[in-house]
Order: structure tokens, then C-alpha cells, then sequence
């Protein structure tokens, strides 16, 4: 593609996708609110709020995809979820609609099931059951992008992102990882792909011990390369035995389903 809009490119996901995604345009546009470093030579660097509908609609433009990993990405108070997650995000669809619907990579979160049981196992058809305010916001994005499919043809890959790092560090990642290369390689995936429309997609990579089932996307040619499995004696030798009665231990959202809300200052 000519050019290809990667928000929140500031974050750690962001610069790993950074990297990784540079080949899959003649232009990647870098946006966060977060200082985005030097510009490369095939770089145009943004800073854009999300909340500024007016900044939105000139970073969408011209813009023939976009991987969308902007917003707040952990529990925060409402307002800053608010601002970056729901109304930054119709902010993005609108000029998505305005600039000629350019195909959209969600990066929504595993959160918006984060109550089910680690003992469970699940696909795409489970109701919803976020572990907080942020998990209600990506249940919010998912949401939202499946009206702009159903009303106007937006396409959109909804990626329920596990845990996309360099690598596990705890034994809850073991089943949520997503290696950076998988993550890259769905991506390319989910533009390459001559139908999209607007799928769920677990996020994680080809672990041995999974809690989602995946074969519902298998349309789209994607085959994870990296299993956590590697590493679980690493991290047994780190954390020794796991407490079964801890919520990163018993529930797939881990430690996210005791937090509070958080109050306005």
C-alpha cells in the first residue's frame, strides 16, 4: 500500500510494529501523543490526540490502512479511557468513512472476557465479560466497528491482543502470549486478505496451552509461528509454583479483575 497510519506507534507495541510493518508501505504514518523519536526516511510522524476529531480526520487521510493501537491500554479513571478509547475511536471511524473506508486493524484486548475461568475455553460466540472499565471500552470498540461493517462496509480485524510482547514473563502468559512476529504476520494477514468484513481474532500466538479457539479465522491464512511453550522452564525457575487461588492464576484477565475503579482527581 502507498500509506499505512499506525496509531499509538509511541507505546511498546507500537515500536515493535514499528519495525516490523515498514515493508508493507511505501509510507508509514507514525501517531501518538508521546514523542515518536526521529523520523526515518519512509516515516511521516504525527502527534494527534484522538480526541481531537479535526486532528483525526487530517491523519486519516490519505491514509490506505491502519493499524489502530492507540488509546489507553490499561484500567484508568473513565475520563481518560473515555477520551482516548470510545470517543477517540468513532473519531478514527468517521474519518475512516470520510477518506474512502481504508481497511482498519483494532487492537482490542483480551479484557472484554477477562472474567471467564482459566479453566475455560471459549470462542468468539461467548458473551462478553470485561474485567474493567478499559475491557468495557475495547467491548465498546468491537461494538462500533461492527456497526460501521453492518451500515457502511467499514472492514475491520477486531484482534483480542493476549499478551503481544517480546516474551512471557509469567505462567497466565503461557496461554495469552502473542509473539511480535505472529502479531506482524496477522496483520499482513488481515490486509492481504481479498474478503475481510469484520471477524474476532484471538490475539496469541501457537501456545500449547490455549483458552481460545481460533478456527473460525482460518479463512484469512494466518499460522502463528511461536509457541510460550518455550519458556515455561524459564519461568518456572523464576516464579516457582503459581498460587492456584491467585486471579492471575484463575481468571483469563489475571490480576485485572481486582482492580478498582478509579476516582476523578
Amino acid at each position: 500500500m502507498k500509506r499505512l497510519l499506525i496509531t499509538g506507534a509511541a507505546g511498546a507495541l507500537g515500536r515493535a510494529m514499528r519495525s516490523r510493518l515498514a515493508s508493507h508501505a511505501e509510507i508509514l504514518r507514525l501517531s501518538d501523543i508521546s514523542d515518536l523519536g526521529t523520523a526515518q526516511p519512509n516515516e511521516e510522524l504525527v502527534r494527534c490526540d484522538l480526541g481531537d476529531a479535526a486532528a483525526v480526520h487530517r491523519l486519516v487521510e490519505g491514509c490506505d490502512g491502519i493499524v489502530h493501537l492507540g488509546g489507553v491500554s490499561v484500567e484508568d479513571k473513565f475520563s481518560k479511557i473515555m477520551n482516548a478509547n470510545l470517543l477517540g475511536l468513532y473519531n478514527l471511524y468517521e474519518a475512516a468513512r470520510a477518506h474512502g473506508q481504508p481497511r482498519i486493524i483494532f487492537a482490542s484486548s483480551n479484557h472484554t472476557v477477562g472474567f471467564y475461568r482459566q479453566d475455560q475455553h471459549i470462542d468468539v460466540t461467548a458473551p462478553l465479560r470485561p474485567d474493567g472499565l478499559y475491557g468495557v471500552s475495547k467491548c465498546f470498540g468491537e461494538a462500533l466497528a461492527r456497526m460501521y461493517f453492518e451500515k457502511f462496509g467499514q472492514e475491520t480485524a477486531l484482534v483480542r491482543i493476549g499478551s503481544c510482547m517480546e516474551k512471557p514473563t509469567n505462567h497466565r502468559m503461557l496461554s495469552s502470549w502473542m509473539s511480535y512476529r505472529d502479531f506482524a504476520q496477522l496483520i499482513a494477514c488481515a490486509f492481504r486478505a481479498p474478503m475481510l468484513g469484520c471477524p474476532v481474532i484471538w490475539g496469541i500466538s501457537d501456545n500449547d496451552s490455549k483458552w481460545w479457539d481460533n478456527s473460525h479465522a482460518a479463512y484469512l491464512g494466518w499460522k502463528p509461528q511461536d509457541n510460550a511453550e518455550i519458556y515455561r522452564a524459564e519461568i518456572d525457575a523464576a516464579l516457582g509454583k503459581p498460587d492456584p487461588k491467585a486471579a492471575l492464576h484463575v481468571y483469563q484477565g489475571g490480576n485485572f479483575v481486582n482492580d478498582p475503579i478509579f476516582g476523578e482527581d
